[in-house]
């Protein structure tokens, strides 16, 4: 995502939290609990830290690949984010932006995530909400003030999956949906794709 108003890697203290198969060099994870809102958030933070302070950008890399597939709701964050201009693309168009969005995702945030390898993510508490539930937590990096971050789950048959997050007040998916429409008013959809593949 283009982000470059987010004042704080946050999407990717999520995706901190994301994962493609990968023999890591670091210690064997229990499986992530994602039926329970705030042990899914605990799990997913555990062990995308586990990988940042590992030091090993390229398996960090794929790890988090792997952890976004299976750990957030990517199709459905992407087509958030392009809603606009979904009716008007061709099947081809949107399969080249689908196609793009993870490894952009990656390629944005992965190395600016290592500077907050040695930050605390904790649970606040868990609640309710519409299509699933919302955690509220709270990241602290020695010499900064806290940054609460608000999870939110949709539930699904497989448990519950990210689908979007909220760092100090900002939407993330709307920061990035209106940062979409920017590019493409001035530049065109398939500009946009060529940007993330560039990214990535």
């Amino acid at each position: 995502m283009i982000f470059t108003r987010t004042p704080f890697t946050a999407a990717m203290l999520a995706l901190a939290t994301i994962a493609a198969p990968l023999a890591m060099a670091a210690p064997a994870h229990a499986a992530i609990n994602n039926q329970d809102p705030s042990a899914f958030i605990n799990g997913l933070t555990d062990e995308g830290f586990a990988v940042l302070r590992g030091g090993d950008k390229v398996a960090a890399k794929a790890k988090f690949r792997t952890m976004l597939a299976q750990h957030f709701a990517v199709d459905a964050i992407g087509d958030r984010l392009i809603r606009r201009w979904k009716p008007t693309l061709k099947p081809e168009q949107l399969a080249a932006y689908k196609a793009a969005f993870p490894n952009y995702v990656i390629g944005l945030y992965a190395d600016r995530l290592f500077e907050y390898a040695n930050a605390d993510v904790k649970v606040i508490r868990a609640q309710p909400a519409a299509t699933g539930a919302a955690v509220v937590t709270q990241v602290t990096k020695k010499g900064q003030q806290p940054i609460n971050a608000i999870w939110t789950l949709n539930k699904t048959p497989q448990g519950y999956k990210v689908s979007n997050l909220t760092v100090a007040g900002i939407n993330l998916s709307l920061t990035q949906a209106a940062d979409f429409d920017a590019y493409i008013q001035r530049n065109g959809f398939d500009k946009l794709v060529a940007f993330m593949k560039s990214k990535g």
